[in-house]
């Protein structure tokens, strides 16, 4: 098929019945981009020549040096099957895990994929993650439709009905969405070779060939059948019998033939017969070409083409953008916990235009950016070098004839002086020139382009939409509800070019230009229609990451796309020469939105931090900043590597794991800057302010690890819960959807099940708060015997939908917010070495305050829901590094300022002292239990040969890593690793395993939990066993001090260690002769 001209794309866009958004997915070096290749030649835009070789879609200069894809890019292929025409939106996405997040970019806009899978390695991880997620969405959507049949055939039945949730699973036919290439959904290729082929085209030459029927040949190609010759019949049980299959006999055995002759054996001879029978001219150029691969390739191309294999696949089994499932359309506009019933009645009719799919005038236009991508200015179209007319080449001929002539006579004519004088004329020339240089280098710079698709309406150039960016769960509930309810006063027919209603997330914005994305090329466009992917420009002001764009406010924010890869790696950026740090500034802030994984953080301490997915992403992302974004000399500090603090049950041996007897800790009372702290043998801790008016008594208790993960993986339902709270004590009214209502009362029930035993009886009823952040994995308990305050699950109490603050609320006493900051202060930069606690719970024990101020009123419940929100909103959201003693003095002083009656002390200095005195009890409290870290943890997937074996054990074992199971392939002499490897220890792993076994094993990283390290960083040796086993020092062997005293160097904290260890008097070289 010859190249495709921008007109027949641009009328192929308007059939959305045959358009394919597909995008290719694979483990990293399945051969993705070498397939893209193909199928791009198969439009005349490469040669098929370099299909491999050339990569076309990897545009960026890194990509081709490291030989595999960091980004997704599109392409639009044009494909004629049969008497129909297609146009197919091809996205090649990455397969490395850092980079996941590209893929999730690129899944969102598609409504199928091509998973490539190799035939050596398998099916490997990312494959099981990526189709895992595509597999199961499927399902879903299967059981939804037969659950809401069975629903309509039980409202005729009486009684209470039983229904198991696993039976639409296994009743309804799912056959269709597994991959058998007895239902064309599976293509057999080599990419590189350029062949490839689905069991119905040989089925199709075979029925010709033998008269047996297509039918039974697709049936029985695949799959444990063989050719009786004798009988004529094909027959089952050729595994049994012995025989060959049919799929080996009549399709393998042919391929393999053709490169025995081709490439093994070079025999001429057959070669000529091969072509001769399958009908192909090869030219001879290729005959006699030295590489039989190449001779290889132009015989397969022709015989079996993969462009056409494959491409033909899609047009047949991929969904067209007409055949969107509800179930769909209904998760995108879903944000956060409501249920797509709950949203208003403007925003659910919007369900029909995703359904239909409509390019009509008065559908709404609906557009969701994923990602932004950078490209640089000179490629956009309007800069492309325009074709000269033929009028234009004779003129500019005719003007260079005219110079020549010229020229040929001043030579012959000119003086010495006039020569001097035209030199001098051409160096002021180029003097312009070059000083012009710079100005043109500094217009010229990045362009940011929006990777969009249309899912309803038509968007045309220069076009106005609202803009829909709330991503913010935390805001979500809030928002929301405050920008539903502004619906009902927008009119009918509002559009975006009218008035910006005041709805918090909502803004306006222009579309400047529209563009059609061909790989590394853009094309000007005039408008799209729905169905189609595209690139905006003009939004780099308006968007960061990704957004929804629609002509209609009632339009609601598309749910937000799930990464795979949490980004877990930091380093601090610095410029070399500090005069160019608003050019670092800028560059970050163009990284930030370039990328779409990558998070930019400016730390109180004012170091600006990149944090990315994974070593190969850092290094992507610092080479970008170098030499794209800020365009200067820059410093990145060694990764900044996240621990946790938590404390454990004590141990029952010590580290030569002798039992340890029952040594009761005498009580020590320190006198701290007026403070009075007594510890007890039990680790209650009691601590009481500089003025005396107040008391608190804390425990530590280590949460079971069950818990821990629960919080963790509910914590955007605590900050829904949270938020619900918070409105709750300021008195408002709010409407909570059923889901979000179930989703909580699910996480208590869990809570319930798991905190079991005599110490944690009615501890879910009597949680006070949960951090840091109000939402972290640390509880913090009311043990108070005479303060009964309101639940955290008080929503839950009503049974109606809206909860309204009642009196309920007049029993939280005064301080409250006080005991809650400091434990939330507490949590967030723990003892050791400042890093944030997990799965620790505090529990009051004891709270007295003495007021010499009368008792309050309803008023001190006001003025304490404003100092809770004002501490929640200016102290939780701090880093680590910010100092207690500075949120005490902001804390005092903002609450003195609220009151200012001299008469009651009540929000004045002791506000500020309870929380420093609470902050100072909790980190007390957790030193007073066996301390641990908690170090974020890899999961590690490798594969490798038997020879190799023995070295990936090595280098693991030397990274303080551990191998949890290992299993041989089925098929294959390959070797399936599954471990878990510290992120500190990470670091160069890959390069070093790659080193270590000559390439054959290469590692995924991804990603996995927060692990407890089990030595005590606080240990020394004491015993005879225990120096006999470590030494004197003790500190070569033990990892947890190691990690702690990096952590605690790089925050400027001090550490204990021996600047010297042997000193010596200096010798002279004169003494020692």
């Amino acid at each position: 098929m010859g190249h495709t001209s921008l007109e027949k794309i641009i009328a192929l866009q308007k059939n959305p019945a045959n358009i394919r958004n597909l995008c290719i997915l694979a483990h990293v070096d399945h051969g993705k981009t070498t397939l893209a290749d193909c199928l791009v030649a198969s439009n005349g835009i490469i040669s098929s020549r370099l299909a491999g070789k050339l990569r076309y879609l990897d545009s960026r200069e890194d990509e081709q040096v490291r030989g595999i894809t960091m980004k997704s890019s599109a392409i639009s292929l044009h494909y004629r099957n049969g008497d129909q025409e297609y146009l197919l939106n091809l996205i090649d996405s990455p397969g490395h895990v850092d980079f996941s997040s590209e893929v999730s970019t690129a899944v969102r806009l598609c409504d199928g994929a091509i998973v490539v899978v190799d035939a050596v390695e398998g099916v490997c991880p990312q494959v099981n993650a990526i189709t895992g997620t595509l597999f199961t969405s499927k399902v879903l959507e299967e059981r939804a439709e037969k659950e809401k049949e069975e629903e309509k055939e039980s409202e005729t039945l009486s009684g209470d009905q039983v229904f198991d949730w696993s039976a639409g699973l296994e009743e309804v036919d799912d056959s269709h969405l597994y991959f058998s290439p007895e239902q064309g959904n599976v293509v057999f290729a080599s990419a590189i070779d350029g062949w490839g082929f689905s069991i119905q085209q040989f089925a199709h030459i075979y029925s010709q060939r033998m008269g047996i029927k297509a039918e039974v040949l697709l049936k029985t190609l695949w799959g444990d059948f063989y050719l009786n010759a004798k009988a004529k019949k094909i027959m089952k049980g050729a595994q049994a019998k012995g025989k060959k299959p049919l799929f080996v006999q009549f399709v393998l055995d042919n391929i393999w033939s053709l490169y025995d002759a081709v490439v093994t054996r070079r025999d001429k001879e057959k070669v000529e017969k091969v072509v001769a029978s399958l009908g192909i001219k090869v030219m001879a150029r290729d005959l006699r070409h030295s590489d039989p691969k190449v001779l290889l390739s132009a015989i397969c191309s022709q015989w079996l083409p993969v462009s056409q294999a494959v491409l033909s696949m899609v047009c047949e089994k991929l969904p067209s953008p007409l055949d969107m499932a509800s179930e769909r359309a209904e998760k995108l506009m879903s944000v956060g916990a409501r249920r797509f019933d709950s949203l208003p009645a403007q925003t659910q009719k919007l369900k029909t235009a995703f359904l239909q799919c409509s390019s009509e005038d008065n559908a709404p236009v609906i557009v969701f950016v994923s990602k932004m991508f950078a490209v640089d200015t000179k490629a956009l179209p309007k800069y492309k070098p325009r074709p000269l007319t033929q009028e234009e080449i004779v003129q500019r001929r005719e003007l260079a004839r005219q110079r020549h002539a010229d020229r040929m006579a001043a030579d012959q004519t000119a003086a010495e002086s006039h020569k001097e004088l035209a030199h001098s004329e051409i160096m002021m020339e180029s003097l312009t020139v070059k000083d012009s240089k710079p100005e043109e280098e500094e217009e010229l710079k990045e362009t940011f382009i929006a990777f969009a698709r249309v899912y309803s309406g038509v968007v045309k150039k220069g076009q106005r939409v609202h803009l829909d960016g709330i991503y913010n769960s935390n805001l979500a509930i809030n928002v929301l509800v405050h920008s539903f309810s502004h619906l009902c006063q927008v009119p009918e027919g509002c559009s975006a070019s009218d008035c910006v209603f005041e709805v918090p997330h909502l803004s306006c914005c222009s579309m400047e230009s529209i563009y059609l994305l061909m790989g590394r090329e853009l094309e000007d466009l005039e408008e799209v229609p729905a169905g189609n992917v595209l690139g905006i420009g003009g939004l780099e002001e308006c968007v960061l990451k990704s957004a929804t764009l629609s002509t209609t406010p009632a339009c609601p924010p598309f749910t937000p796309l799930n990464f795979e890869a949490t980004p877990i790696v930091r380093v601090a950026v610095e410029p070399k020469h500090p005069s160019e740090m608003p050019k670092l500034v800028r560059g970050m802030r163009l990284l930030n939105q370039a990328d779409p994984c990558a998070e930019v953080l400016i730390q109180e301490t004012g170091e600006h931090v990149l944090v990315t997915a994974g070593e190969v992403h850092l290094q992507r992302c610092l080479d970008d900043l170098r030499d794209r974004f800020a365009k200067i000399e820059i410093s990145a500090s060694k990764p900044i590597i996240p621990f946790r603090e938590t404390v454990v049950r004590p141990p029952k041996v010590d580290m030569v794991n002798e039992e340890l007897g029952k040594q009761q800790k005498v009580a020590i009372i320190h006198q701290v800057s007026h403070q009075v702290i007594s510890q007890v043998m039990d680790g209650l801790v009691t601590l009481t302010t500089p003025n005396r008016l107040a008391t608190v008594c804390v425990r530590a208790i280590p949460l079971p690890q069950e818990v821990t993960q629960l919080l963790e993986s509910n914590s955007e339902v605590i900050r829904t819960l949270e938020q619900i709270n918070m409105s709750l004590r300021e008195g408002k009214s709010l409407d909570i959807s059923l889901r979000t209502l179930e989703a909580i009362a699910g996480l208590k029930d869990q809570l319930d099940s798991l905190l079991q035993g005599r110490k944690w009886r009615n501890a879910v009823e009597r949680i006070w708060a949960f951090g840091p952040r109000r939402y972290g994995p640390n509880i913090l308990l009311n043990n108070v015997d005479s303060y009964q305050r309101p639940s955290v699950w008080q929503c839950l109490g009503r049974g109606d939908k809206t909860v309204e603050a009642g009196a309920q609320a007049a029993v939280l006493r005064d301080f409250d917010n006080s005991i809650i900051s400091g434990f939330l202060l507490a949590t967030l930069s723990g003892p050791m070495c400042e890093e944030p606690l997990m799965g620790v719970c505090f529990c009051v024990e004891r709270w007295d305050v003495q007021s010499s101020a009368p008792a309050q009123h309803q008023e001190s419940f006001e003025e304490d829901s404003m100092s809770h929100k004002a501490l929640a909103d200016n102290k939780v959201e701090r880093s680590s590094e910010t100092s207690a003693q500075e949120e005490g003095m902001a804390s005092g002083l903002g609450q003195a300022e609220r009151r200012p009656e001299p008469a009651s002390d009540c929000y004045g200095p002791v506000s500020g002292q309870l929380i420093a005195a609470m902050k100072e009890a909790c980190r007390h409290a957790f030193q007073a239990q066996p301390q641990r870290l908690m170090a974020a943890m890899y999961t590690c997937e490798i594969m490798a040969t038997a020879e190799v074996l023995g070295r990936v054990y090595g280098v693991l074992g030397k990274r303080e890593g551990r191998v949890l199971h290992e299993e041989m392939k089925e098929g294959t002499d390959m070797f399936i690793i599954k471990a878990v490897l510290p992120v500190a220890e990470s670091f160069g792993f890959a390069d070093e395993i790659r080193k270590r076994t000559s390439g054959l094993a290469s590692p995924q990283l991804v990603f996995s939990h927060w692990e407890v390290i089990s030595s005590d960083p606080y240990w020394v040796p004491t015993t005879e066993e225990e120096y006999l086993h470590f030494g004197e020092k003790a500190d070569s062997a033990n990892q947890a001090l190691k990690y702690m005293n990096a952590v605690r160097r790089r925050k400027g904290l001090y550490v204990e260690e021996k600047i010297v260890e042997h000193a010596e008097k200096q010798r002279t070289l004169s003494k020692n002769k």
